[in-house]
C-alpha cells in the first residue's frame, strides 16, 4: 500500500507538472483541494480521474464518488485497492 500511495504522488507530481514538489511533500492524509492541501482545482480534478483509470484501471462513477476519493493520497490508494487489488 505505502508503494501505491508513493506512485500515486509521482504521477501526480508528473501529469500535473508539479516540479516545485516532491512525494515526499505530499502528505497522504492532506486534503488535494483547498488550502490545506496541494491547492487543486476542477481542471485537476479532471486529470487526477485520468491518472486513476489510465494506470491504475478503474473509474470514477460519478461527482460524488469523484469527491470522495480524490479527497487525499489515502483516499486514492484505498479506492484502488477495493476495486482494481492487482
Amino acid at each position: 500500500m505505502e508503494q501505491l500511495k508513493y506512485t500515486l504522488k509521482e504521477q501526480i507530481i508528473e501529469e500535473l507538472n508539479l516540479e516545485e514538489i516532491t512525494p515526499e511533500d505530499i502528505d497522504n492524509a492532506a486534503p488535494l483541494f483547498g488550502e490545506e492541501g496541494l491547492q487543486l482545482d476542477s481542471i485537476d480534478a479532471l486529470e487526477l480521474v485520468v491518472i486513476m483509470e489510465n494506470y491504475h484501471g478503474v473509474k470514477i462513477p460519478d461527482e460524488q464518488v469523484g469527491k470522495e476519493v480524490l479527497y487525499s493520497i489515502d483516499t486514492m490508494a484505498d479506492y484502488i485497492q477495493l476495486h482494481n487489488p492487482a
